[in-house]
């Protein structure tokens, strides 16, 4: 008999985190003329809780099922997402677990910058290469529009970076007591 990929609990917590991904979506507030959501920072905690595959999996479904059903993006645009906050999720993870099985707050810490910071360059990267190559817009045009979107985008990383490491230290002893921490990092 064949040995199972992902077990049912992996499966279901990874669809539950997935959608509160997306739904946490629409939660936006003003701040320093721009607009800041919760999505990047459960982006974090999902990597910070199920791991570089299952938590990737869950930011990249639960950001891409918000960009296909409200975000209005066609399918190339709802992959970026998918890729680029896996990305995020998985590297936040590496970093912050290394091969361990729990992590220290400052690996946590570390794990949840660089993992927001590579976010903000990979939505750098593709508004570029969409502006530059896609539309076609000249290069001073295609910097004033990653000038005007790299400081709301800073401003998501430094709140994700801040509230993700806060969640799992909340969330995480909590699931360990319960032994399902274990369970879904397997």
């Amino acid at each position: 008999m064949k040995e199972k990929k992902f077990s049912t609990y992996q499966i279901v917590f990874v669809a539950v985190m997935a959608a509160i991904v997306c739904v946490v979506t629409f939660f936006r507030f003003p701040f320093l003329g721009s607009k800041v959501h919760f999505a990047n920072a459960m982006c974090l905690l999902s990597g910070m809780l199920f791991g570089p595959v299952l938590g990737g999996l869950a930011a990249g479904f639960g950001s891409m099922l918000y960009d296909a059903l409200f975000g209005g993006y066609d399918l190339i645009n709802c992959l970026i997402t998918f890729v680029s906050k896996f990305l995020m999720a998985a590297i936040c993870a590496w970093i912050a677990f290394g091969g361990k099985e729990d992590g220290k707050h400052a690996r946590l810490v570390v794990g949840s910058v660089i993992g927001a910071l590579s976010y903000v360059a990979l939505y750098m990267l593709k508004t570029y290469i969409f502006q530059r190559f896609v539309h076609g817009y000249p290069l001073d045009a295609v910097v004033v529009t990653m000038g005007s979107k790299l400081p709301a985008s800073l401003i998501n990383a430094v709140f994700a970076m801040i509230v993700a490491p806060i969640l799992y230290a909340a969330i995480a002893p909590a699931l360990r007591r319960r032994g399902l921490l274990e369970k879904l990092r397997k």
